[in-house]
């Protein structure tokens, strides 16, 4: 098969790898999609230390079951599926309590940490146990499908958080997980969304996506926050995950307020420790997803989160270590790009 492959940090290859093993439990998908998500740049320079080469990346995807183990029952060929980016075991104490994403044995497509090699979607062929899959409907198309996975981290991040509606919340970074962020927020009823960020386009694309007021992130943030809420946010979502980000949304917040931490750029930050406590705050970790997809996948369907703007550029799979390099350099105002492997 042709695949997309980090050979070496910042050295992408298209050409000729291995097809997958087709392993017991599992299902061989023709993918039609895949989306680059920022951890894959992350990935491609070696700055996240999870993608050491060599490694077929990807784990935003959507395609058609081409085979399928004979111990699957319920998956046929010809079947239009998505699939989690976490394979879970499914028996342990994690899986067992609805907690998938904090399975003792979970392995992320696309990533290779060290402990494991878990080759994804940037190719013609993947091959996922049956477990983790996902069928689209009927009108989603493969590109819209790709969003699913960071669709469900933005539901999830959500979830976490006591959301009864009517509440306000600020989302601090208004990238591509920030906008979805803001569009899962307005599905569970919260009222007022006030986007943060340092670039004063993205804050525009943030009120496109249904955020209601907008501050950018400067010396003078919180007192705009503050004039917008009277007394702080019932709510804060950190979607960047750097210290002075961190602190934004901790200071953003009313006494009693609470906060999802889903952005982890930096691996340690200072911590407003007393701030924290005297307030009595209360702090979300949010760690990918864990049973959103079908909630996504039916959110993207129905529209009420419209995935559609976000699309930058459709590009095949030949050219995906142009657009990695056109990503990486940040340059250019791209959201989401997908790439499409060609048929045989």
């Amino acid at each position: 098969m042709k695949a997309l492959t980090l050979e070496a940090y910042n050295k992408l290859t298209y050409g000729e790898a291995p097809d997958p093993t087709l392993n017991p439990g599992d299902v061989m998908i023709r993918v039609k999609a895949c989306g680059i998500c920022g951890s894959d740049i992350h990935g491609m320079d070696g700055s996240s230390g999870r993608r050491i080469p060599p490694i077929i990346m990807g784990h935003e995807a959507a395609g058609v079951i081409t085979h399928v183990a004979d111990d699957v029952s319920g998956w046929s060929q010809g079947d239009r599926v998505t699939f989690d980016s976490t394979i879970y075991c499914g028996h342990c104490h994690f899986c067992s309590s609805g907690k998938v994403n904090l399975c003792n044995n979970r392995r992320v497509l696309g990533v290779s940490p060290g402990e494991y090699r878990q080759h994804g979607a940037f190719a013609q062929l993947v091959a996922v146990p049956s477990h983790i899959l996902h069928k689209l409907p009927e009108k989603l198309s493969f590109e819209e499908a790709a969003f699913v996975e960071p669709v469900s981290i933005a539901l999830h991040a959500v979830n976490r958080l006591p959301v009864n509606g009517g509440e306000s919340a600020v989302v601090i970074g208004a990238g591509m997980i920030g906008l979805l962020v803001i569009q899962a927020l307005i599905t569970k009823g919260v009222k007022r969304i006030i986007a943060v960020d340092i670039d004063t386009g993205k804050l525009d694309f943030a009120l496109k996506m249904g955020a209601t007021d907008i501050v950018q992130s400067n010396a003078n943030s919180i007192d705009s926050i503050h004039k917008l809420t009277g007394i702080g946010a019932d709510l804060a979502l950190e979607v960047v995950g750097i210290n002075d980000t961190l602190n934004l949304a901790i200071d953003s917040l009313r006494k009693g307020g609470s906060l999802a931490l889903v952005g982890n750029l930096a691996a340690e930050t200072n911590f407003p420790l007393q701030a924290v406590v005297t307030r009595e705050l209360t702090l979300y970790g949010s760690c990918s997803s864990s049973g959103e997809y079908p909630e996504a996948l039916q959110h993207i369907a129905e529209g009420s989160i419209n995935v559609k703007p976000l699309i930058s550029k459709v590009a095949p799979l030949a050219e995906g270590a142009e657009w990695f390099e056109r990503l990486h350099s940040g340059k250019e105002e791209l959201l989401k790009v997908i790439l499409k492997p060609e048929e045989n």
